[in-house]
């Protein structure tokens, strides 16, 4: 299967797509106007031309009315990204063929400079799991794979190649190769932005190998219960300079 990276906008949920075919003409139109579902159906075209017979979605394929759903894929999220055969990065804000080479704050202001993606804090597991990526900009024009695009994404994200292009990387120790300290891990999400104040912690769970239960409304608790986790399993000090 493929799976979809991407900036969330005006979206189309778990609920209003298994309900499309039965809405009222009015509501369905207003589904289908927008962007999140023109979103869907040019992943999808590009999934099937890909030859790719499923593809998984974050908006549309988590019922989020059910916190036991959203707890178990919210754990479950590095695993479905990294097991993936394909991931698609699509780039909301990026019009030409190419991602900018050098930090744009006319254009990208509110994102540090560089395309949205990059600020996002879900997207950084995104990019480190899966073990093929594709860029793609809003025209869905091809950009790159994230194997030859390595060196601008270790400029623009500070993630070293070797862990860009091998996730185990994170973990494993190998010639000449040792496993980044998890304050590293912590400062490449460190200027990265999310909607609730509780997914700075939830969206860092994969990459640190992980898992606990949601509790929305608990604000930066989420990131306390974090260290303590990870304090269980690891025995690298530098998760007290976080």
């Amino acid at each position: 299967y493929a799976i979809l990276s991407h900036r969330w906008g005006n979206e189309v949920n778990y609920d209003e797509m298994i309900g499309l075919t039965a809405m009222k003409p009015r509501k369905r139109d207003d589904v289908r106007e927008r962007g999140g579902y023109r979103k869907i159906i040019d992943s999808c075209k590009q999934a099937k031309k890909d030859g790719y017979g499923w593809l998984w979605i974050d908006t549309c394929c988590i019922d989020k009315r059910s916190s036991s759903e959203l707890s178990e894929a919210i754990n479950s999220m590095y695993r479905w990204y990294r097991n993936s055969e394909m991931c698609y990065v699509y780039l909301h804000d990026v019009d030409e063929p190419a991602i900018p080479p050098e930090r744009d704050f006319a254009r990208f202001g509110r994102s540090n400079g560089w395309p949205e993606w990059f600020s996002r804090g879900w997207t950084l597991q995104e990019l480190i799991a899966p073990k093929e990526v594709e860029f793609f900009n809003q025209d869905w024009v091809a950009i790159g794979t994230k194997r030859r695009l390595r060196s601008t994404l270790e400029d623009i994200t500070r993630i070293p190649q070797r862990v860009l292009i091998d996730e185990q990387a994170l973990r494993r120790a190998s010639y000449c190769w040792e496993p980044p300290l998890i304050a590293h891990i912590m400062s490449w999400a460190a200027d990265r932005k999310t909607t609730r104040v509780e997914d700075r912690a939830y969206s860092l769970l994969g990459l640190f190998g992980v898992n606990m239960p949601m509790l929305y409304g608990e604000g930066s608790r989420a990131f306390q219960r974090l260290q303590l986790e990870i304090i269980r399993v690891s025995s690298d000090h530098s998760i007290f300079a976080w």
